[in-house]
C-alpha cells in the first residue's frame, strides 16, 4: 500500500463558479482521498487533500481535464497528516 501524504494545493485559473468544489469531493470520494476544498476571496480555490500520491495526482488530472474548469497554476506544499480525519469536505 502506497504511504499517505498530505498536500496543500491552490488552483488559479477559471476555477470559481464551475463545479470546481463538487467535482472535488465527489473525485476525492472515488478515490479515497479525504480533505476539504474552499474558495477563496481572491478567486482562487485552496485544498488540502490527504491519500496516496498516485490517487491524489489522478484526482488532480480528472479536475484538470474537466471542460468548465481551467487550471492555469498550481501551488503545493507538503503537509503533516491528520489522522482523525474521515471524509473530504466542502468548507464555505
Amino acid at each position: 500500500m502506497e504511504k499517505k501524504i498530505r498536500l496543500q494545493i491552490r488552483f488559479f485559473g477559471a476555477v470559481q463558479g464551475v463545479g470546481f468544489r463538487w467535482t472535488a469531493k465527489n473525485l476525492a470520494s472515488y478515490h479515497g482521498l479525504t480533505g476539504w476544498v474552499l474558495n477563496d476571496w481572491d478567486g482562487s480555490v485552496l485544498m488540502e487533500v490527504q491519500g496516496g500520491k498516485t490517487e491524489i495526482a489522478a484526482m488532480v488530472e480528472r479536475l484538470d481535464s474537466d471542460r468548465f474548469i481551467e487550471i492555469e497554476r498550481m501551488e503545493k506544499n507538503e503537509l503533516p497528516l491528520v489522522d482523525w480525519e474521515r471524509e473530504f469536505k466542502i468548507k464555505h
